[in-house]
């Protein structure tokens, strides 16, 4: 049987809608509050799980109602959570988004998200060498990520990373790791300095042949991008009522880590995903909109 493992942030996200944001020293009304179970991974876990993988999810959350309220939901979503460990002297991470009309501002506190380090990889070491596909972001310690990323390869797992939020750090994993999933901006990141005057796809070519790493580029309404002999590939983006942009590109993390888990061709596997990307922008919030198997190959096929 294939295994995704999971290895990333557990946060509740505090989203909150106003109309402005305050000035200092200014008290405003909000318009509401809405709590939901977030961190890059643990919405990935979900979306890779939502459409047919079998998720392994490693990491940490505090001693608190909102830790308790997250395990409890993972496993609903049918996740493996017996090695998510809770900190006592930790609380669970948080998110504090502020939504605005037109956009949004996020203060994240990481909490038990920061005690993800390599003793706590180590000890989960069995788990990483029998997976199929580890995924990986950066909202934990690079330091637990290095140690899992070294774990992995020696096992010959799959590795995928999903570098955000961006780090100078992560450039030292690029001779290591077996796919990178930066959205453009991450990309322009990545770049040595050389390749930064270059067009968007001669800094891809460019980067494929200097770098081990298979690159795949999210774009947003443009699509996917990805190196395929030699050539630049664009998977377009399908053509939906757009309500929320959160948790897109977990989504498409997610469900790519999967395909791949699963056998399918990296150009399969990366149409799959974005058209799961773009279906969960048709529901507000990151996991409420994650689509499960059945709807995504219906949306497929319209």
């Amino acid at each position: 049987m294939t295994q995704v493992v999971v290895l990333g942030s557990l946060n509740m996200d505090l989203v909150t809608t106003v109309d402005r944001l305050p000035q200092i020293g200014e008290t405003i009304f909000a318009k509401r509050l809405d709590y939901f179970i977030g961190g890059k991974g643990a919405n990935q876990a979900v979306a890779a799980s939502r459409v047919g993988g079998n998720v392994t999810m490693l990491g940490k959350v505090g001693k608190d109602t909102f830790g308790e309220r997250i395990i409890h939901h993972l496993q609903q979503e049918t996740l493996e959570v017996a090695a998510i460990v809770t900190e006592d002297q930790q609380s669970t991470g948080i998110a504090n988004v502020f939504k605005l009309p037109k956009d949004n501002c996020i203060m994240v506190v990481s909490g038990a998200n920061a005690c993800v380090d390599e003793a706590y990889v180590k000890q989960n070491a069995a788990t990483i060498e029998t997976a199929t596909v580890l995924l990986m972001q950066l909202e934990t310690p690079i330091e637990a990520v290095r140690k899992a990323v070294s774990i992995a390869k020696a096992a010959g797992v799959t590795t995928i990373l999903n570098p955000a939020p961006f780090s100078e750090e992560v450039k030292e994993l690029l001779t290591e790791v077996e796919y990178i999933t930066p959205n453009e901006l991450e990309f322009q990141g990545l770049l040595p300095n050389d390749l930064k005057a270059l067009s968007f796809e001669a800094a891809m070519l460019e980067f494929s042949t200097r770098f081990q790493t298979r690159l795949i580029v999210t774009r947003g309404s443009k699509g996917v991008s990805f190196v395929e002999n030699g050539k630049v590939v664009t998977i377009p983006t399908r053509k939906a009522k757009v309500v929320d942009t959160t948790g897109a590109g977990d989504t498409l993390n997610g469900i790519l880590a999967t395909q791949l888990s699963k056998g399918e061709t990296l150009e399969t596997a990366i149409e799959f995903a974005t058209i799961g990307a773009t279906l969960s922008t048709t529901k507000f919030g990151a996991q409420t909109g994650m689509p499960i198997l059945n709807e995504l190959e219906k949306f497929k096929n319209l």
